[in-house]
């Protein structure tokens, strides 16, 4: 039997959680108060999709390893899905316009679009559209 978990917590470290909060704000996140605090916030990206954004010292209590710069080292891409192509560049813009940096060039594979920004920590991010009725469900 396979595993099926119903929602997923990201745990993110990042340098300055004020900032952090700001940024996705602006880029068009919310938050829920309840499970936000000095140390933490909890961006929702939808229903089942949290991500504690943690300040560097607390998230530093959940692990024993070294913490990753992020902005000289990349551990993970968060890939997050748009409902369409306009979506993903407005959701680009605003990251860039909220103080962002472009990861990468826009992808365009035809049946699916994609172009990444890294936040103010610089953790890499993919804004992703797909065109589901293009891709072979078989």
């Amino acid at each position: 039997m396979s595993i099926q978990a119903d929602k997923i917590f990201i745990n993110l470290p990042v340098k300055d959680l004020k900032k952090s909060v700001t940024f996705f704000n602006e880029v068009g996140f919310g938050f829920n108060s309840q499970f936000s605090d000095e140390n933490a916030a909890c961006m929702v990206i939808s229903g089942h999709i949290f991500v504690m954004l943690l300040s560097e010292p607390y998230f530093k209590n959940f692990t024993q390893k070294k913490v990753a710069d992020a902005s000289k080292s990349t551990e993970v891409i968060l890939a997050i899905s748009a409902e369409s192509r306009e979506k993903v560049d407005e959701i680009v813009y605003k990251a860039l316009s909220s103080g962002g940096k472009i990861s990468n060039d826009p992808q365009d594979h035809g049946f699916m679009y994609a172009w990444s920004f890294q936040d103010v920590d610089g953790h890499l991010w993919e804004v992703i559209y797909m065109d589901e009725s293009a891709v072979n469900q078989g």
